[in-house]
């Protein structure tokens, strides 16, 4: 008869698990040329991120500012209070294309995403302006 692992060795090795295929995933994703010899997003970064999953807000934010011409320009995130739910906070997204059409390409993908798009989309502006914003949960909060 062999013996159960303890609960704590389960977590240890369920830990290492999920660390290896974050790292594998990374790996597969930087094989993969997301930007072409002009800087241009290409159809595989636009695949990513149009099929991302929905229950990795942040992570999908995280991959598109990686790609994102300029983010030193057009693209801010701040923690900011909810406008109508009091004692809750936002982290919130405010992006600006500068009117480059790599940008723009990103910003199509992403409205091609329609479970993020609808339930992330605040508000967008006429120039290229959007804002986003990722509920914080009340843990954080």
């Amino acid at each position: 008869m062999t013996r159960r692992p303890d609960l704590e060795e389960f977590h240890k090795q369920y830990e290492e698990t999920v660390q290896k295929t974050l790292d594998e995933r990374r790996e597969l994703l930087d094989n993969y040329q997301m930007l072409d010899e002009d800087g241009y997003p290409t159809d595989r970064c636009v695949q990513i991120i149009k099929n991302w999953h929905w229950s990795d807000a942040k992570g999908w934010f995280d991959f598109i500012k990686e790609y994102w011409w300029a983010p030193d320009f057009g693209w801010q995130e701040v923690d900011e209070p909810h406008e109508y739910r009091k004692n809750r906070t936002v982290h919130r997204y405010y992006l600006s294309t500068g009117g480059w059409s790599g940008n723009e390409t990103l910003m199509r993908a992403m409205e091609q995403n329609w479970t993020m798009w609808s339930v992330h989309w605040v508000q967008s502006r006429r120039g290229g302006h959007y804002i986003f914003e990722i509920e914080k949960s009340l843990e954080e909060n």
